[in-house]
Protein backbone atom coordinates (compact mmCIF):
# COMPACT_ATOMS: atom_id res chain seq x y z
CA UNK A 1 0.00 0.00 0.00
CA UNK A 2 1.19 3.60 -0.92
CA UNK A 3 -0.35 6.85 -0.72
CA UNK A 4 -1.72 7.68 -3.46
CA UNK A 5 -3.65 11.29 -3.55
CA UNK A 6 -7.81 10.47 -3.36
CA UNK A 7 -7.01 7.32 -2.09
CA UNK A 8 -10.19 5.64 0.19
CA UNK A 9 -10.44 3.63 3.59
CA UNK A 10 -13.22 2.93 4.96
CA UNK A 11 -14.43 2.55 8.36
CA UNK A 12 -10.59 2.32 10.46
CA UNK A 13 -8.11 4.83 8.61
CA UNK A 14 -5.19 3.30 7.74
CA UNK A 15 -1.45 4.39 7.12
CA UNK A 16 -1.41 5.21 3.30
CA UNK A 17 2.02 3.06 3.10
CA UNK A 18 4.72 3.61 5.67
CA UNK A 19 4.20 5.26 9.32
CA UNK A 20 1.82 7.01 10.82
CA UNK A 21 1.04 7.89 14.54
CA UNK A 22 -0.78 10.34 16.66
CA UNK A 23 -3.92 11.94 14.99
CA UNK A 24 -3.81 15.99 14.37
CA UNK A 25 -5.46 18.63 13.73
CA UNK A 26 -9.41 16.68 13.88
CA UNK A 27 -11.72 19.03 12.63
CA UNK A 28 -15.31 19.59 11.13
CA UNK A 29 -14.31 22.26 8.65
CA UNK A 30 -17.21 23.53 6.17
CA UNK A 31 -18.71 20.66 5.71
CA UNK A 32 -15.95 17.65 6.32
CA UNK A 33 -14.09 15.91 8.76
CA UNK A 34 -10.51 16.73 8.76
CA UNK A 35 -7.90 14.53 10.33
CA UNK A 36 -4.44 15.51 10.00
CA UNK A 37 -1.44 12.49 11.07
CA UNK A 38 1.80 12.18 11.69
CA UNK A 39 3.28 10.52 8.83
CA UNK A 40 6.92 9.19 7.90
CA UNK A 41 6.77 8.87 3.89
CA UNK A 42 9.42 6.78 3.42
CA UNK A 43 9.54 3.72 5.25
CA UNK A 44 6.84 2.03 7.89
CA UNK A 45 9.05 2.91 10.95
CA UNK A 46 9.31 6.27 12.46
CA UNK A 47 11.00 9.10 11.16
CA UNK A 48 10.97 13.02 9.90
CA UNK A 49 7.39 14.07 11.07
CA UNK A 50 5.28 15.21 8.10
CA UNK A 51 1.30 16.12 8.40
CA UNK A 52 -0.52 13.64 5.95
CA UNK A 53 -4.45 14.56 5.47
CA UNK A 54 -7.48 12.86 5.22
CA UNK A 55 -11.29 14.27 4.58
CA UNK A 56 -14.29 12.45 5.49
CA UNK A 57 -18.08 13.60 4.97
CA UNK A 58 -19.46 10.85 7.62
CA UNK A 59 -16.03 10.08 9.94
CA UNK A 60 -16.40 6.53 8.12
CA UNK A 61 -15.33 6.78 4.27
CA UNK A 62 -11.64 8.61 4.38
CA UNK A 63 -9.90 10.09 1.46
CA UNK A 64 -6.17 10.84 1.45
CA UNK A 65 -5.42 13.89 0.31
CA UNK A 66 -1.56 13.80 0.76
CA UNK A 67 1.14 15.93 2.71
CA UNK A 68 0.07 18.85 4.25
CA UNK A 69 2.99 20.07 6.25
CA UNK A 70 6.42 19.23 5.99
CA UNK A 71 10.00 20.67 7.57
CA UNK A 72 10.61 23.88 6.25
CA UNK A 73 11.89 25.78 8.33
CA UNK A 74 14.99 26.32 11.27
CA UNK A 75 12.23 25.70 13.38
CA UNK A 76 10.97 22.61 11.94
CA UNK A 77 13.35 21.54 10.28
CA UNK A 78 13.63 17.98 12.12
CA UNK A 79 9.81 17.20 11.91
CA UNK A 80 6.22 18.38 12.17
CA UNK A 81 5.27 17.16 15.53
CA UNK A 82 1.64 16.86 17.07
CA UNK A 83 -0.86 19.60 17.30
CA UNK A 84 -4.36 20.66 16.71
CA UNK A 85 -7.36 23.00 14.46
CA UNK A 86 -9.44 25.55 14.78
CA UNK A 87 -11.44 27.94 12.22
CA UNK A 88 -11.35 31.43 13.02
CA UNK A 89 -12.92 34.29 10.49
CA UNK A 90 -13.83 31.02 7.64
CA UNK A 91 -10.00 30.00 7.72
CA UNK A 92 -8.62 26.50 9.03
CA UNK A 93 -5.60 27.54 11.75
CA UNK A 94 -3.09 24.36 12.11
CA UNK A 95 -1.07 24.54 15.28
CA UNK A 96 2.48 22.32 15.95
CA UNK A 97 5.19 21.48 17.74
CA UNK A 98 8.72 22.24 15.19
CA UNK A 99 11.63 20.35 16.67
CA UNK A 100 15.36 21.05 15.60
CA UNK A 101 18.10 19.02 16.50
CA UNK A 102 20.86 20.25 17.58
CA UNK A 103 22.70 16.63 17.28
CA UNK A 104 22.27 14.23 14.45
CA UNK A 105 23.20 10.82 14.77
CA UNK A 106 25.08 10.81 11.24
CA UNK A 107 23.98 6.98 10.43
CA UNK A 108 20.56 8.30 10.26
CA UNK A 109 19.56 11.79 9.72
CA UNK A 110 16.06 11.50 10.77
CA UNK A 111 17.25 10.22 14.58
CA UNK A 112 18.26 12.59 17.48
CA UNK A 113 21.86 11.95 19.34
CA UNK A 114 21.46 12.63 23.20
CA UNK A 115 18.31 14.30 23.65
CA UNK A 116 19.48 17.30 22.09
CA UNK A 117 16.76 19.01 20.44
CA UNK A 118 14.49 21.85 21.26
CA UNK A 119 11.09 22.41 20.32
CA UNK A 120 8.95 25.35 19.23
CA UNK A 121 5.25 25.90 18.61
CA UNK A 122 4.13 27.34 15.06
CA UNK A 123 1.31 27.85 13.30
CA UNK A 124 -0.02 28.02 9.44
CA UNK A 125 -3.51 28.96 8.46
CA UNK A 126 -5.39 27.97 4.82
CA UNK A 127 -8.48 29.33 3.75
CA UNK A 128 -9.94 26.01 2.39
CA UNK A 129 -8.08 23.35 4.88
CA UNK A 130 -6.70 21.87 1.68
CA UNK A 131 -3.81 24.09 1.20
CA UNK A 132 -0.82 25.07 3.29
CA UNK A 133 2.22 27.41 2.15
CA UNK A 134 5.01 25.71 4.10
CA UNK A 135 7.26 27.93 2.57
CA UNK A 136 6.03 31.46 3.88
CA UNK A 137 2.84 30.42 5.89
CA UNK A 138 4.34 29.39 8.54
CA UNK A 139 4.66 31.71 11.69
CA UNK A 140 6.91 30.91 15.19
CA UNK A 141 4.70 31.66 17.80
CA UNK A 142 5.89 30.39 21.26
CA UNK A 143 10.01 30.15 20.68
CA UNK A 144 11.87 27.69 22.63
CA UNK A 145 11.67 28.37 26.24
CA UNK A 146 14.14 29.67 28.04
CA UNK A 147 12.95 29.82 31.44
CA UNK A 148 12.96 26.27 33.34
CA UNK A 149 10.43 27.55 35.67
CA UNK A 150 7.80 27.87 33.12
CA UNK A 151 8.81 24.41 31.42
CA UNK A 152 11.30 22.25 29.28
CA UNK A 153 13.19 23.60 26.06
CA UNK A 154 13.42 19.81 24.30
CA UNK A 155 10.23 18.34 26.56
CA UNK A 156 7.65 20.78 25.61
CA UNK A 157 4.67 20.00 22.67
CA UNK A 158 1.46 19.36 21.14
CA UNK A 159 -0.78 22.23 21.48
CA UNK A 160 -4.12 22.23 21.53
CA UNK A 161 -6.22 24.95 21.02
CA UNK A 162 -9.90 25.98 22.12
CA UNK A 163 -11.91 28.78 22.00
CA UNK A 164 -13.15 30.04 25.49
CA UNK A 165 -15.62 32.33 26.63
CA UNK A 166 -13.61 35.53 25.53
CA UNK A 167 -10.16 34.57 24.49
CA UNK A 168 -8.69 31.60 22.61
CA UNK A 169 -6.52 28.90 25.24
CA UNK A 170 -3.81 26.60 24.23
CA UNK A 171 -2.74 23.50 26.37
CA UNK A 172 1.01 22.61 25.94
CA UNK A 173 2.70 19.03 27.12
CA UNK A 174 5.85 19.64 29.31
CA UNK A 175 8.25 18.57 31.92
CA UNK A 176 9.14 20.29 35.00
CA UNK A 177 12.59 20.60 36.37
CA UNK A 178 12.30 17.85 38.56
CA UNK A 179 11.22 15.94 35.47
CA UNK A 180 7.75 15.56 36.35
CA UNK A 181 4.75 15.63 33.80
CA UNK A 182 3.23 19.16 33.62
CA UNK A 183 0.85 21.45 31.45
CA UNK A 184 1.05 24.93 30.42
CA UNK A 185 -1.86 27.26 29.49
CA UNK A 186 -1.72 30.06 27.23
CA UNK A 187 -3.82 32.35 26.47
CA UNK A 188 -4.45 34.68 23.19
CA UNK A 189 -7.22 37.11 21.24
CA UNK A 190 -5.79 36.38 18.33
CA UNK A 191 -4.26 33.22 17.65
CA UNK A 192 -0.97 34.72 17.15
CA UNK A 193 0.20 36.50 20.43
CA UNK A 194 0.04 34.08 23.55
CA UNK A 195 0.49 34.84 26.75
CA UNK A 196 1.87 32.07 28.83
CA UNK A 197 -0.78 32.13 32.34
CA UNK A 198 -0.49 28.68 34.13
CA UNK A 199 0.83 25.26 34.86
CA UNK A 200 -0.66 22.30 36.71
CA UNK A 201 1.20 19.24 37.91
CA UNK A 202 1.13 16.34 39.97
CA UNK A 203 3.70 14.99 42.45
CA UNK A 204 3.62 11.05 42.19
CA UNK A 205 1.99 8.64 39.81
CA UNK A 206 1.45 10.95 36.55
CA UNK A 207 4.37 9.76 34.64
CA UNK A 208 7.61 12.24 33.42
CA UNK A 209 6.29 14.07 30.56
CA UNK A 210 2.62 14.92 29.55
CA UNK A 211 1.95 14.37 25.62
CA UNK A 212 -1.07 14.90 23.35
CA UNK A 213 -3.18 16.60 26.20
CA UNK A 214 -6.66 18.40 25.28
CA UNK A 215 -9.29 20.01 27.60
CA UNK A 216 -13.24 19.81 26.31
CA UNK A 217 -16.15 20.42 28.09
CA UNK A 218 -19.06 17.83 27.74
CA UNK A 219 -22.12 17.13 29.91
CA UNK A 220 -21.55 20.05 32.16
CA UNK A 221 -18.80 18.30 33.46
CA UNK A 222 -14.57 19.46 32.66
CA UNK A 223 -12.45 16.72 30.83
CA UNK A 224 -8.96 16.67 30.51
CA UNK A 225 -7.16 13.52 28.17
CA UNK A 226 -3.96 13.47 27.94
CA UNK A 227 -0.55 10.68 27.54
CA UNK A 228 1.81 10.66 30.08
CA UNK A 229 5.20 9.17 29.54
CA UNK A 230 6.31 6.58 32.34
CA UNK A 231 3.07 5.84 33.71
CA UNK A 232 3.01 2.14 33.77
CA UNK A 233 6.06 -0.25 34.80
CA UNK A 234 4.48 -3.33 34.21
CA UNK A 235 6.26 -6.50 32.16
CA UNK A 236 5.87 -5.98 28.32
CA UNK A 237 3.55 -2.95 28.88
CA UNK A 238 3.50 -0.13 27.08
CA UNK A 239 4.82 2.72 29.62
CA UNK A 240 3.15 5.58 28.01
CA UNK A 241 -0.96 5.23 28.44
CA UNK A 242 -3.73 7.52 27.51
CA UNK A 243 -5.82 8.64 30.68
CA UNK A 244 -8.51 11.18 31.29
CA UNK A 245 -10.08 12.69 33.96
CA UNK A 246 -12.43 15.13 35.17
CA UNK A 247 -11.01 18.24 36.26
CA UNK A 248 -11.74 21.66 37.44
CA UNK A 249 -10.61 24.90 35.27
CA UNK A 250 -10.91 28.71 36.05
CA UNK A 251 -10.56 30.44 32.29
CA UNK A 252 -10.28 33.79 34.73
CA UNK A 253 -7.25 32.43 36.04
CA UNK A 254 -6.07 29.64 33.99
CA UNK A 255 -6.14 27.64 37.10
CA UNK A 256 -6.42 24.12 36.53
CA UNK A 257 -7.10 21.50 39.07
CA UNK A 258 -6.22 17.80 38.62
CA UNK A 259 -7.63 14.77 41.16
CA UNK A 260 -5.37 12.27 41.79
CA UNK A 261 -7.62 9.21 40.24
CA UNK A 262 -7.90 9.11 36.64
CA UNK A 263 -9.43 6.22 33.72
CA UNK A 264 -7.08 4.73 31.21
CA UNK A 265 -8.75 5.65 28.02
CA UNK A 266 -8.83 2.75 26.47
CA UNK A 267 -7.70 -0.59 28.57
CA UNK A 268 -6.18 -2.40 25.42
CA UNK A 269 -3.44 -0.32 26.18
CA UNK A 270 -2.62 -0.01 22.68
CA UNK A 271 -4.17 3.43 21.60
CA UNK A 272 -2.09 6.46 22.17
CA UNK A 273 -2.25 9.70 21.57
CA UNK A 274 -5.86 10.58 21.37
CA UNK A 275 -7.96 13.76 20.14
CA UNK A 276 -10.96 15.34 20.11
CA UNK A 277 -13.28 17.47 17.98
CA UNK A 278 -16.81 18.26 17.86
CA UNK A 279 -18.91 16.74 15.22
CA UNK A 280 -21.99 18.44 12.66
CA UNK A 281 -24.04 17.36 15.52
CA UNK A 282 -22.13 18.87 18.54
CA UNK A 283 -20.89 15.80 19.58
CA UNK A 284 -17.20 15.54 21.13
CA UNK A 285 -15.83 13.07 19.12
CA UNK A 286 -12.38 11.28 19.82
CA UNK A 287 -9.97 9.28 17.69
CA UNK A 288 -6.77 7.97 18.83
CA UNK A 289 -3.54 5.80 17.02
CA UNK A 290 -3.25 2.11 17.55
CA UNK A 291 0.21 1.58 18.37
CA UNK A 292 1.41 -1.50 16.09
CA UNK A 293 4.86 -4.02 16.99
CA UNK A 294 5.52 -4.33 13.40
CA UNK A 295 3.93 -3.41 9.68
CA UNK A 296 1.63 -4.98 7.78
CA UNK A 297 3.15 -7.38 5.06
CA UNK A 298 6.62 -5.27 5.49
CA UNK A 299 4.72 -2.27 3.90
CA UNK A 300 2.63 0.19 6.24
CA UNK A 301 2.40 0.15 10.26
CA UNK A 302 -0.45 2.51 12.48
CA UNK A 303 -4.02 2.98 12.18
CA UNK A 304 -6.72 4.48 13.81
CA UNK A 305 -9.58 3.55 16.01
CA UNK A 306 -12.90 3.90 15.66
CA UNK A 307 -14.57 7.77 16.42
CA UNK A 308 -16.28 7.68 19.73
CA UNK A 309 -18.27 9.98 21.66
CA UNK A 310 -17.64 11.42 25.28
CA UNK A 311 -20.31 11.12 27.58
CA UNK A 312 -20.34 12.01 31.27
CA UNK A 313 -22.26 10.05 33.79
CA UNK A 314 -22.07 9.94 37.56
CA UNK A 315 -18.54 10.91 37.21
CA UNK A 316 -17.49 8.24 34.81
CA UNK A 317 -16.43 9.15 31.12
CA UNK A 318 -18.32 7.13 28.19
CA UNK A 319 -16.42 6.39 24.74
CA UNK A 320 -19.46 5.34 22.67
CA UNK A 321 -19.11 3.95 19.32
CA UNK A 322 -20.23 7.06 17.08
CA UNK A 323 -23.75 6.86 16.07
CA UNK A 324 -22.16 6.90 12.42
CA UNK A 325 -20.36 3.33 13.26
CA UNK A 326 -23.74 2.14 14.36
CA UNK A 327 -25.19 2.81 11.45
CA UNK A 328 -22.54 1.43 9.62
CA UNK A 329 -22.73 -1.79 10.92
CA UNK A 330 -26.22 -2.70 10.20
CA UNK A 331 -26.63 -5.51 8.22
CA UNK A 332 -27.17 -8.33 9.96
CA UNK A 333 -25.47 -12.08 8.74
CA UNK A 334 -25.31 -15.78 9.76
CA UNK A 335 -21.64 -15.97 9.91
CA UNK A 336 -18.27 -13.81 10.08
CA UNK A 337 -17.50 -15.52 6.71
CA UNK A 338 -19.98 -13.64 5.00
CA UNK A 339 -19.01 -9.95 6.65
CA UNK A 340 -17.93 -7.31 4.15
CA UNK A 341 -14.09 -6.99 3.80
CA UNK A 342 -14.30 -3.71 6.45
CA UNK A 343 -15.19 -6.01 9.11
CA UNK A 344 -17.97 -7.00 11.56
CA UNK A 345 -19.52 -6.31 14.98
CA UNK A 346 -20.60 -8.83 17.39
CA UNK A 347 -23.24 -7.84 19.47
CA UNK A 348 -24.18 -9.72 22.65
CA UNK A 349 -24.27 -10.45 26.72
CA UNK A 350 -21.42 -12.00 28.37
CA UNK A 351 -21.81 -13.89 31.89
CA UNK A 352 -19.61 -14.22 34.39
CA UNK A 353 -17.20 -17.75 33.10
CA UNK A 354 -18.41 -17.09 29.59
CA UNK A 355 -16.38 -16.37 26.72
CA UNK A 356 -16.52 -15.71 22.64
CA UNK A 357 -13.58 -16.76 20.65
CA UNK A 358 -12.76 -14.29 17.53
CA UNK A 359 -11.01 -15.94 14.90
CA UNK A 360 -8.60 -16.65 17.78
CA UNK A 361 -8.63 -12.96 20.06
CA UNK A 362 -10.44 -14.26 23.02
CA UNK A 363 -12.97 -12.66 24.88
CA UNK A 364 -14.32 -13.71 28.77
CA UNK A 365 -15.56 -12.31 31.80
CA UNK A 366 -14.21 -13.37 34.81
CA UNK A 367 -14.63 -11.80 38.59
CA UNK A 368 -17.15 -8.90 37.03
CA UNK A 369 -14.28 -7.98 34.40
CA UNK A 370 -14.01 -8.32 30.99
CA UNK A 371 -10.73 -9.77 30.18
CA UNK A 372 -9.40 -10.31 26.31
CA UNK A 373 -6.32 -12.43 25.41
CA UNK A 374 -4.62 -12.21 21.94
CA UNK A 375 -1.89 -14.57 22.48
CA UNK A 376 -2.75 -16.70 20.00
CA UNK A 377 -3.36 -13.99 16.96
CA UNK A 378 0.03 -11.78 17.94
CA UNK A 379 2.31 -13.79 15.95
CA UNK A 380 6.23 -13.54 16.21
CA UNK A 381 5.53 -10.17 18.19
CA UNK A 382 7.93 -11.08 21.20
CA UNK A 383 7.71 -9.15 24.39
CA UNK A 384 4.84 -7.51 24.09
CA UNK A 385 1.46 -7.39 26.60
CA UNK A 386 -1.29 -9.96 25.16
CA UNK A 387 -3.86 -10.17 28.51
CA UNK A 388 -5.93 -7.36 29.52
CA UNK A 389 -8.83 -6.63 31.43
CA UNK A 390 -11.30 -3.48 32.54
CA UNK A 391 -11.96 -2.62 36.16
CA UNK A 392 -15.01 -3.88 37.48
CA UNK A 393 -18.00 -3.72 35.47
CA UNK A 394 -20.92 -1.37 36.67
CA UNK A 395 -23.56 -1.16 34.18
CA UNK A 396 -24.10 -4.83 32.90
CA UNK A 397 -22.48 -7.21 30.78
CA UNK A 398 -23.41 -6.33 27.29
CA UNK A 399 -20.18 -6.31 24.56
CA UNK A 400 -20.07 -5.03 21.26
CA UNK A 401 -16.91 -5.98 19.82
CA UNK A 402 -15.65 -4.70 16.01
CA UNK A 403 -13.33 -6.78 14.09
CA UNK A 404 -11.22 -5.61 11.94
CA UNK A 405 -7.93 -7.68 10.41
CA UNK A 406 -5.89 -5.80 12.48
CA UNK A 407 -7.94 -4.29 15.36
CA UNK A 408 -10.41 -5.69 17.42
CA UNK A 409 -12.53 -2.89 20.13
CA UNK A 410 -14.39 -3.98 22.51
CA UNK A 411 -16.73 -1.42 23.70
CA UNK A 412 -18.70 -2.98 27.09
CA UNK A 413 -21.49 -1.27 28.17
CA UNK A 414 -21.77 0.81 25.17
CA UNK A 415 -18.51 2.47 26.16
CA UNK A 416 -18.44 2.68 30.22
CA UNK A 417 -14.89 0.62 29.43
CA UNK A 418 -13.46 -0.44 25.80
CA UNK A 419 -10.40 -2.38 25.06
CA UNK A 420 -8.97 -2.42 21.73
CA UNK A 421 -5.69 -4.28 20.67
CA UNK A 422 -3.74 -4.76 17.56
CA UNK A 423 -3.67 -8.18 16.24
CA UNK A 424 -2.57 -10.45 13.54
CA UNK A 425 -3.69 -13.58 11.77
CA UNK A 426 -6.84 -13.47 12.54
CA UNK A 427 -8.97 -16.23 11.32
CA UNK A 428 -12.89 -15.92 9.77
CA UNK A 429 -14.10 -17.98 13.07
CA UNK A 430 -16.66 -17.58 15.69
CA UNK A 431 -16.81 -19.64 18.52
CA UNK A 432 -18.78 -19.31 21.97
CA UNK A 433 -19.47 -20.99 25.53
CA UNK A 434 -22.31 -18.41 26.38
CA UNK A 435 -26.15 -19.53 26.24
CA UNK A 436 -27.10 -16.68 24.28
CA UNK A 437 -26.33 -16.81 20.53
CA UNK A 438 -24.29 -13.59 19.75
CA UNK A 439 -25.92 -11.37 16.78
CA UNK A 440 -23.20 -10.66 14.17
CA UNK A 441 -23.68 -7.59 11.77
CA UNK A 442 -21.43 -6.59 9.00
CA UNK A 443 -21.72 -3.42 6.85
CA UNK A 444 -24.22 -2.29 3.86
Amino acid sequence: MELKIGMKQKLHLKAPGNWINDPNGFIYYKGKYHLFYQYFPYEPRWGTMHWGHAVSDDLLTWEHEGIALFPSKYADQNGCFSGSAVEADGRMHLFYTGVHFHETDPEDIHVCLNDRFESAQLTICSEDGFHFDNAKGKKVIIPPLEDPEIGDRTHTRDPKVWRGKDAWYMVLGSLSKERKGKLLIYRSENLTDWEYKNSVTKEDGFGWMWECPDYFEVDHEKVLIFSPMGILKEKDAYENQAICTLVDFDEESCRMTIPDTYQFLDYGEDLYAPQSTVDKDGNRVVAAWLRMPKPVEGKWIGMFSLPRVVEVCKGHIYFRPHPEVKKAYSQKINAVTKAHEGGYRISMDLQEQEMIDVGGYKVFRKNGCIHTDRSEVFGDCKDYKVQFATPELKDGCHVDIYVDDNLVEVFVNDGEYVISNAVYGLKKELQTDSKEKPEIYTVE
